[in-house]
């Protein structure tokens, strides 16, 4: 149930005064702002307290502080300060003081809002999180960074509090809030309106005063920005419409609604957009004498059919002694991004170009990004590259970097090298066969060295000129993908370790990575149990043979049911992979050093990696860790952000595509994940998945066993678990809240 004071089934209908939210309007909530009562809450004071963990207050010495007046309001005070000191917050001292009786560490973290009952505050360097239940996180929303008061521990099974179970808390200080403003379907009633918001994680609706709707029109979907957060007066936050987005259920506006969630840009600065215009085309000879010249060297790209912005492109020549020249060709794109520059202000701002069903909201201007940097066909084209000399057992005899310039001789799509690989026949078959093979050679190696070798499906839209979904199509990676992967992995991978051994000792030169830490042990430990049930055995107690013992599983189950369960599984016990400037492993790719250096076009990573690299090849001292550290954690930030709405935007056509199945048709699926009120399933023809509902069961009543992830019915003891094929049919879909409903109809046989 959304925390809303008002019944959605009667906002439009009903004038009664009962109905009108508890939210005061702005005049009064400036007035209450003004009070120095509305400091007394006992939540403020403990934020006082904490923030001056040492220091102790009289009830006058407070009350000057704050500037309390009046015999009432001290007599307040008081009260509040003997409440928190009875409840062990604060301690008097002898003299009659108050003080903080916590610890001098509050712990800061950000919140994960799972659902409307709690939330989850996830602290660095702690392996638990705390457990936070609504009304304790006094207004704080997901992804805000907060302040919390770790007192008790929680049993989640029997919600009971006890010292062996989870961490539980309090928010105690709200310091930076995560977002400001939210997209969602508006709701007008007579004397006010509330906007639903699409965020799903936003569990309370947005109140707007009808002198703040901004000429909205009831069910068209709008950009609000909160003025006033959630306190213990009001229960929802309060909002101005800034921005229409137009009629929900359209593509378009469902898009750009999509975009504005995630706070991606609609389009460029006119100031960033006129320095790209001013970039000059042409390459100026005095240009082409400081660089490597590759031109008549045999170079192509391979890349996505519908591809528009090429930032790789491979060399490839045989040398007198038999060996192979592999150039790795990086379009380089900082030679035309100065620092300081709109646009690179720009490019760090986005940190990365998304990737939506319909578009792409790139990382820089069209004109550098599709023109001037992409390494186009019959173009000459600067580049920044790695080169390597390999033997026909892709073992790297001598290695360069430096800046050069490229001319690209063809440009492929992946499904006509693909077609050479397998006719042999075709265009530069014999340089196409020579890359093919040594990329074999290197992948065998990576993956006989430890690293993971998951492959996770992933869709594609056909769409119609409306942007309705025509098709699911899956994406399947072949050789010609591959390949390109192997050598892009050559090069980020040798960047890496040129850099890092550029200097002996502990002291590196300061450079970006991209790490991968081990996975979750206690995570692994449950993989291992759960795949027991399948009869797949595998040991993942000894960290040295995690990889090994993993690569094991997902050899074994391919091809059967419960593949996509356990590897999704799997995968979920991997840690998130981040930029930084530890030079730390990345544990995926079994790789002691890593870094991102050959997609600048779209990712700013890689321009740092270019910058870098070329300082450092110029004789240049060690650059500021600190202030690369930074821009590592922001391009973190963004990444993840991109991916959401990524997931976003293809869960919408998802749930699009299955409204347009016919009513009553009977899909197979696999039970895909088991929470405490229903159970997912993937459909196996369309690859979107739903949730059935334990309540919309009706030949018994079941419970969830999370921890053995499935559910059990009562009486009849029928089971059903995660990989289970079972048949279900579209119940509910739900486009604004990108969600499906499944009614299950059988075990499939």
């Amino acid at each position: 149930m959304r925390n809303s004071s008002r019944d959605k089934k009667n906002t439009k209908s009903s004038s009664d005064k009962n109905n009108k939210p508890t939210t005061p309007n702005k005049s009064s909530q400036n007035k209450k702002k003004a009070d120095p009562q509305n400091r007394l809450g006992q939540q403020e004071l403990k934020a006082f307290f904490s923030a001056n963990f040492g220091k102790s207050y009289t009830a006058k010495q407070l009350g000057k502080k704050i500037g309390l007046h009046g015999d009432k309001q001290r007599l307040m005070l008081e009260m509040a300060l003997k409440k928190l000191s009875s409840e062990g917050v604060l301690s008097i001292l002898q003299d009659g003081s108050y003080q903080y009786a916590g610890s001098s560490e509050f712990i800061e973290g950000r919140v994960d809002y799972v659902n409307a009952r709690f939330a989850f505050i996830i602290c660095d360097g702690r392996t638990d999180d705390i457990w936070v239940s609504t009304p304790n996180l006094h207004g704080a929303m997901d992804g805000d960074t907060v302040r919390v008061l770790e007192h008790k521990k929680i049993n989640f099974k029997t919600n009971a509090s006890e010292k062996s179970g989870k961490p539980e808390g309090e928010v105690v200080q709200i310091i930076e809030r995560k977002r400001t403003q939210y997209v969602g379907r508006i709701e007008i009633a007579a004397r006010f309106a509330f906007v639903i918001a699409d965020h799903r994680k936003m569990f309370a609706d947005i109140f707007v005063p009808m002198n703040a709707i901004a000429g909205a029109k009831d069910g068209e979907k709008v950009v609000v920005k909160i003025k006033d957060w959630p306190n213990a007066t009001n229960k929802n936050p309060v909002g101005e419409v800034i921005e229409i987005l137009g009629n929900a259920g359209e593509h378009e506006v469902e898009m750009h609604s999509i975009m504005a969630e995630f706070g991606l840009p609609m389009k460029f600065p006119e100031e960033v957009l006129k320095e790209s215009e001013a970039v000059a085309e042409k390459i100026s000879k005095e240009e082409i004498t400081t660089r490597r010249d590759f031109r008549k060297i045999t170079t192509f790209t391979i890349d996505p059919v519908d591809a528009k912005d090429f930032d790789d492109a491979l060399s490839i020549q045989k040398l007198p002694n038999g060996n192979w020249e592999i150039g790795v060709h990086i379009a380089d794109v900082t030679h035309y991004v100065k620092p300081g520059s709109n646009l690179e202000k720009e490019a760090f701002k986005r940190a990365t170009s998304v990737y939506l069903v319909d578009r792409v909201v790139p990382m820089l201007p069209e004109k550098l990004s599709n023109n001037i940097c992409s390494l186009r066909p019959n173009e000459d084209r600067l580049t920044f590259s790695a080169v390597f000399e390999l033997d026909d057992k892709a073992k790297i005899h001598s290695e360069w970097y430096g800046r050069t310039i490229i001319h690209s001789h063809r440009r492929f799509a992946y499904e006509e090298v693909q077609e050479i690989i397998e006719t042999q026949k075709g265009e530069y078959l014999e340089e196409i066969q020579k890359l093919n093979e040594l990329a074999h050679i290197m992948r065998k190696d990576r993956f006989k060295k430890g690293a993971i070798g998951f492959e996770t499906l992933e869709v594609r839209f056909k769409l119609d000129e409306k942007g309705k979904p025509l098709a699911v199509v899956p994406k399947i990676r072949k050789d010609a993908h591959k390949l390109i992967e192997d050598f892009m992995l050559l090069a980020n991978r040798k960047v890496a370790e040129f850099i890092t051994n550029m200097k002996k000792g502990k002291e590196k030169n300061t450079f970006v990575y991209r790490i991968h830490d081990h996975p979750n042990i206690d995570k692994l430990n449950s993989l291992s149990i759960f795949a027991k049930k399948f009869g797949h055995d595998i040991r993942l107690e000894e960290e040295a043979k995690v990889a090994k013992e993993l690569n094991k599983l997902i050899e074994e189950v391919e091809g059967k049911p419960e593949q996509n369960v356990l590897q999704s599984l799997a995968i979920r016990c991997m840690a998130k992979a981040v930029y930084s400037t530890e030079p730390e492993i990345h544990f995926g790719l079994a790789y002691k050093h890593y870094t991102h250096f050959t997609s600048p076009i779209r990712r700013y990573p890689d321009m740092m990696s270019h910058r870098l690299l070329e300082h450092y090849l110029q004789g240049g001292a060690s650059e500021n860790k600190t202030y690369y550290q930074d821009k590592c954690k922001h391009a973190s930030e963004m990444e993840k952000i991109a991916a959401d709405a990524e997931r976003a935007s293809i869960k919408y056509k998802q749930v699009e595509f299955m409204k347009l199945m016919p009513f009553g048709k009977e899909f197979e699926g696999i039970i895909s994940g088991v929470i405490e009120h229903g159970f997912f399933v993937e459909i196996i023809e369309t690859k979107c998945e739903g949730m059935v509902r334990l309540s919309d069961l009706d030949d018994d009543y079941y419970v969830s066993d999370l921890e053995n992830y499935r559910i059990i019915g009562k009486k009849n003891k029928r089971m059903y678990t995660l990989g289970d094929k079972v048949i279900v049919n579209v119940l509910k879909t739900d486009l604004e809240r990108r969600t499906i409903d499944l009614s299950f109809i059988r075990r499939a046989t």
